[in-house]
C-alpha cells in the first residue's frame, strides 16, 4: 500500500506533530485507512460474519477519532474510495489472493483451538467493503459530518481538495497511512495519528526547500518527485527488478528529466525491463497527475489537472486506464453515498434503517401490534387515512399527491423519519382498532362492529339490536338531525381489511326503517289529532 519504503527514505523530513495545530481548519481524512485500522479490533467477527455488537467496533474506532478532531475545533472532511481502476487490477487481485490465503490459514488455526494465532491471521485477511463504508456514512449524515465518495481513488480526491483554497472548501492537510498522497502532491500529510492526536507530518514545501538535509530534493519539483515514486514501484506499476526508492532517487536526481532517466534505466536493465514499461510508466504518472475526481461545485467528474496535448497524443487519447467516464447524475449519487461505486447499484437504505430500530422503540411504536406486523406496516408504500365527510375528497387527493411528491424528492428516509411515520400510522390506526369490540356470545369475527368514536352522539347499531321502546327515541333523534357526519375508513392493511369486510351497521337500512317508523308515527299522531278535534266539536255542541 503506497510507495514502498518512501517514508523510511524521507525520514529526515518526517516531523512529530500534534493534530491540534490545525485548530479552526478543515482537514481531510482518508476514510479507508481508519476503517482498516478499526477493523483489526473485530477482524474475526468480520471475516466470520458473526452477529453481535463487537462486529461494529470499527465504527466506534472511527467516530472516536472524529470526535477528537471536533474537540480540537477541527472540521473533518471524510473521503471514501470509489471504484477500482483498471490499471490497479493486478494489485487488487494479488491482495485478494493474499487475504484468502490468510483467511484459510486462520480457519485452520481456529479449528485447532489456537484463537490468538487465528486472530493474527484474520487481521491480515480482513477487508473493508462498500457496505461497511455505507454504514459509516449513515452515522456521518446523522452527525452532520462532511464527506464525499470519490469516483475512484480517495487519494486523488484528497489531493484535489488539498489544492483548493480554504474559501472554496479546500483542506489544509490530510490524515492517512498511505504514502501515495505525497506522490499525488498533497501539500501536508499527517501519518500514524494515535488516539491522543499525536502523529508524524510531512510538508512538501519543506521537502523541496530544505538544503541541509540528506537526501536533498532541492532540485526536484512535484513532477520529478512523482516520477521517482513510480520508478520505485507503486500500486499501478511494479518496479523494474533491482530498482528501489534509493536507486530511483539517484536516477532522477542525476538527470533531472524523466525521459533521460528512463533511457538510462533501459540501457542498464534492458533485458529485465518489460517491452511496454515506458508506456505503462507514462500511464502510472498520468494517474497521479490527471486522475478523475468529483468536483462538488460543478457536480461532475473532471481531471485532477488538465491533460497536456503532448500526453494525449502519446496515449492516442486512450484514457480508459484512468477509469470509465461516469454520467454527472450517477457521479453525484456515488459522491453522496447512495450508490455502490463498485456494483453501481443503489444501497438498500430502508431495510437497514428498520433493522437498527431497537426492540424498545418497536414496542413503543406498535402498541398492540406484534413486531412482525409493525415491520410489515412500516415497509408498505400504501397509507392509511381516516377521512371525515367534512373534508372533501378533492382536498384529500391534493394532500396525497403532495405527500407523493415529497417522497419522490426524498426517496430515502433516515431513522427519525421512519419512526415519525410509524408513530403517525399508529395514531391513525389506534381509534379504529382500540374501539373494535367483540359482542358477547359471538362465535365469529364477522360479527365485529366498527364502533363510532365517543365524540359522535349518534351511535350506529344493528337494527335487530334496537329495542322497540328505543325506536321512538331513535326516530326523534333522526328527525332532529339535519346533517350527519359520516366516517369513512380506507385501509390497505390486511388486518384492518377484515373489519371492513365484516358486517357493519347498514346506515341505509337504518334510515329506511326509521323513515317508515316516522311515517307510521306521523299517521298515528294525525289520526289522534283528528279524533280529538271531532270530540271537542261534539262536546261544545
Amino acid at each position: 500500500m503506497g510507495i514502498k519504503d518512501l517514508l523510511r527514505f524521507m525520514k529526515p523530513y518526517v516531523e512529530p506533530a500534534h493534530i491540534k495545530k490545525y485548530a479552526g481548519k478543515r482537514v481531510g481524512i482518508d476514510a479507508y485507512s481508519w476503517l482498516h485500522k478499526g477493523a483489526y479490533s473485530c477482524s474475526m467477527e468480520l471475516c466470520l460474519n458473526s452477529d453481535g455488537d463487537k462486529k461494529l467496533q470499527y465504527l466506534n474506532y472511527f467516530m472516536h477519532r472524529i470526535n477528537m478532531l471536533r474537540h480540537y475545533k477541527i472540521t473533518p472532511v471524510v473521503v471514501f474510495d470509489g471504484g477500482n481502476l483498471p490499471c490497479k487490477g493486478a494489485t487488487e487481485d494479488e491482495r485478494h489472493k493474499r487475504r484468502k490465503t490468510n483467511r484459510d490459514q486462520a480457519m485452520l488455526k481456529l479449528k485447532e483451538g489456537n484463537v490468538a494465532g487465528a486472530i493474527e491471521l484474520f487481521q491480515r485477511a480482513v477487508t473493508v467493503t462498500p457496505s461497511m463504508a455505507h454504514q459509516l456514512i449513515q452515522i456521518l449524515k446523522s452527525e452532520n459530518i462532511e464527506f464525499v465518495v470519490a469516483p475512484y481513488e480517495a487519494d486523488a480526491q484528497l489531493a484535489f481538495l488539498s489544492n483548493l483554497e480554504e474559501e472554496k472548501n479546500g483542506i489544509v492537510a490530510v490524515i492517512s497511512e498511505d504514502s501515495d498522497l505525497l506522490a499525488y502532491g498533497c501539500p501536508a500529510v499527517f501519518f500514524k495519528m494515535d488516539a491522543h492526536g499525536n502523529g508524524q507530518e510531512v510538508v512538501l514545501d519543506h521537502v523541496f526547500s530544505c538544503v541541509t538535509r540528506v537526501p536533498s530534493f532541492r532540485h526536484f519539483n512535484i513532477d520529478l518527485f512523482t516520477g521517482m515514486c513510480v520508478l520505485a514501484g507503486c500500486d499501478f506499476l511494479p518496479s523494474v527488478p533491482g530498482i528501489g526508492i534509493a536507486k530511483a532517487y539517484n536516477l532522477v536526481s542525476k538527470y533531472r528529466n524523466l525521459d533521460r532517466a528512463l533511457s538510462m534505466l533501459k540501457f542498464e536493465k534492458g533485458d529485465q525491463m518489460p517491452e511496454d514499461y515506458i508506456k505503462s510508466f507514462r500511464e502510472a504518472v498520468a494517474v497521479f497527475r490527471h486522475a478523475r475526481i468529483y468536483d462538488v461545485s460543478l457536480k461532475r467528474i473532471k481531471h485532477l489537472k488538465p491533460i497536456p496535448e503532448e500526453l494525449l497524443q502519446f496515449l492516442d487519447e486512450e484514457l480508459d486506464f484512468l477509469g470509465p467516464e461516469i454520467l454527472p447524475s450517477l457521479a453525484t449519487a456515488i459522491a453522496q453515498g447512495n450508490i455502490d461505486p463498485c456494483t453501481m447499484e443503489a444501497f438498500n437504505v430502508f431495510p437497514s434503517t428498520v433493522k437498527h430500530v431497537s426492540t424498545a422503540n418497536i414496542k413503543k411504536i406498535c402498541g398492540p401490534f406484534s413486531r412482525q406486523e409493525a415491520f410489515t406496516q412500516a415497509s408498505k408504500d400504501s397509507s392509511v387515512f381516516a377521512i371525515s365527510s367534512s373534508k372533501s375528497r378533492k382536498e384529500m387527493t391534493v394532500e396525497t399527491n403532495q405527500a407523493s411528491d415529497e417522497q419522490m424528492h426524498c426517496p430515502y428516509m433516515d431513522e427519525s423519519e421512519c419512526l415519525d411515520e410509524a408513530v403517525a400510522l399508529q395514531n391513525m390506526l389506534r381509534p379504529s382498532i382500540s374501539t373494535r369490540k367483540m359482542g358477547e356470545g359471538k362465535k365469529s369475527q364477522q360479527n365485529e362492529v366498527l364502533k363510532v368514536p365517543d365524540n359522535n352522539p349518534f351511535r350506529k347499531r344493528k337494527v335487530e339490536e334496537i329495542e322497540p321502546d328505543e325506536m321512538d327515541n331513535v326516530t326523534e333523534l333522526v328527525s332532529e338531525v339535519t346533517e350527519v357526519e359520516s366516517l369513512e375508513v380506507i385501509c390497505t392493511i390486511p388486518e384492518s381489511q377484515k373489519s371492513v369486510e365484516s358486517k357493519p351497521v347498514n346506515s341505509m337500512e337504518l334510515k329506511r326503517v326509521t323513515k317508515e317508523k316516522k311515517v307510521r308515527r306521523s299517521n298515528c299522531h294525525s289520526s289522534e289529532n283528528k279524533k280529538n278535534t271531532i270530540l271537542n266539536f261534539f262536546s261544545r255542541v
